[in-house]
């Protein structure tokens, strides 16, 4: 940085507005700690542009000046990658002034937004316009659209409708240097040669800023069916899954594995949630169905389940009866993650494996970690059917403090060997940001680490833009 704190701070005044930047230590707070408690350094600022002409103007500012930037969205990261550095100063760059519905095409089921756009207004906007916006987080109530395509978000429904490079047809971006880059465009067939958008999607914010994006729409579901069932094995899920795909036709949703402990686990963390069976499982399947045409979701429903209880896959199961049942299974899924921060500092893990090797990894992933640690406590549930697992640990009760870290990066090293076996990701929906680094280093090839950087050095020969997310800035340069 080649100007004083001061001078920079004064400058981007001059340019927002006095609401449009934040400094003050207390003003600071949250924009420095993420969902899962994770804090770092202290930003020089936080630049709040209300447009993309903003955006730029802070961009080429930060260029000028030689200022590092980061890019943040809606603090719901888990990775590390839009928190402030702690080695330099950097000017954090946040979106959530920037909140337009820019247009809804009902007709041709699209919508043009900001990237400040908050999640679940989006899918809002959609739906009074009788149109669905499918992406499902349990924190869309607060993660922002740009990060969402930062991120390549995922979430619950990625086996019908794909991860959120399926749902963008265009981006507007402000590159490193402070230029806009207006890729726009609601078109569903453009082949015309390279594919500039597909490189911002999912690059953590270090190829540049979106601004604004044009997603993806589809019909409205006009009938949905929930249901909450016991299986006596992650084996025995899988199968079920793979008769759902079959017999369900193309309208399952949603196949989202939870063991008896993510149910206990939720109960604790909703006092105003109860056991849906009567009897106690070692797992369970929440699945969803849903239809925008005049399908009977029930009759197709039952004929399944009379399958399933027939084959002895199905051992009980219960079908929401209204929305509000409905919702109340939801809520034991989003609760259970909130459980197990209500339990301390714990291993988070975001994995993918080929759908058919899902049991083969749980079991021989739980035999080395338990073999590692026998009294550590695995808690193991995810989307069964796009192959993503959350395979964590609860550490030992009573276990030091300080030898906490040590265990649990150890257990994920465990881990993480068993998904090398697998031909999985040690990253399936959350990025690699600055937590996943030193991991997915080990795991590229030479040629391919060159690729990237020479990506990366293309789009921010500084390493001005996000640098140290992804690849460490000596790979950059």
């Amino acid at each position: 940085m080649n100007i004083s704190a001061t001078a920079a701070i004064n400058a981007l005044i001059a340019l927002l507005g006095e609401r449009g930047v934040l400094h003050d230590v207390r003003d600071l707070e949250r924009y420095t700690t993420d969902w899962g408690g994770c804090r770092l350094g202290a930003p020089l600022a936080v630049a709040r542009p209300q447009s993309t002409e903003e955006v730029a103007a802070v961009v080429r500012f930060c260029n000028e000046k030689r200022i590092a930037m980061v890019p943040q969205g809606g603090h719901t990261g888990l990775v590390g990658g839009a928190l402030p550095a702690a080695d330099r100063p950097e000017l954090i760059i946040s979106l959530e002034r920037m909140k337009r519905i820019r247009q809804i095409d009902a007709l041709g089921f699209t919508m043009a937004v900001d990237s400040g756009c908050i999640l679940e207004e989006v899918k809002r906007a959609a739906e009074a316009e009788d149109c669905y916006f499918p992406l499902a987080l349990g924190a869309q109530g607060s993660c922002q659209i740009g990060g969402n395509i930062a991120t390549n978000a995922g979430g619950v429904n990625v086996l019908r409708y794909g991860m959120m490079r399926e749902l963008v047809l265009g981006l507007e971006v402000v590159l490193p240097d402070g230029r806009i880059w207006d890729g726009m465009k609601a078109l569903r067939k453009d082949n015309r040669g390279y594919r500039l958008q597909q490189l911002f999607i999912g690059s953590e914010g270090t190829l540049g800023i979106v601004t604004g994006a044009v997603l993806k729409l589809l019909p409205r579901p006009q009938r949905s069916l929930t249901a909450l069932l016991a299986v006596a094995s992650v084996a025995d899920a899988v199968q079920l899954y793979a008769r759902a795909r079959r017999e369900c036709s193309d309208l399952l949703s949603a196949f989202e594995l939870i063991p008896r402990l993510g149910m206990e686990l939720a109960f604790e963390a909703a006092s105003q949630l109860s056991d849906p069976l009567t009897a106690s499982h070692p797992y369970y399947v929440l699945l969803e169905l849903a239809a925008s045409g005049p399908v009977e979701l029930d009759e197709l429903f039952d004929r399944f389940l009379e399958q399933g209880l027939h084959s002895g896959l199905l051992l009980d199961g219960a079908v929401a009866t209204n929305v509000a049942q409905a919702q109340r299974f939801w809520l034991i899924r989003e609760a259970m993650v909130e459980g197990q921060r209500l339990r301390g500092e714990h291993l988070r893990t975001d994995v993918s494996v080929p759908i058919s090797s899902i049991a083969q990894f749980v079991e021989q992933a739980g035999t080395a970690v338990a073999a590692a640690s026998a009294q550590s406590t695995v808690l193991v549930y995810g989307h069964i059917g796009d192959g993503n697992l959350h395979f964590n640990i609860l550490p030992p009760a009573g276990l030091a403090t300080k030898v906490v870290p040590g265990l649990l990066q150890q257990l994920e090293e465990i881990i993480f060997a068993v998904v090398d076996r697998c031909n999985g990701s040690i990253s399936a929906e959350h990025g690699i940001g600055r937590d996943k680094q030193e991991a997915y280093l080990a795991r590229i090839s030479a040629s391919e680490l060159n690729l990237l950087a020479g990506i990366k050095q293309l789009f921010d020969p500084l390493e001005l833009m996000s640098a140290g997310r992804i690849l460490p800035p000596q790979m950059e340069s």
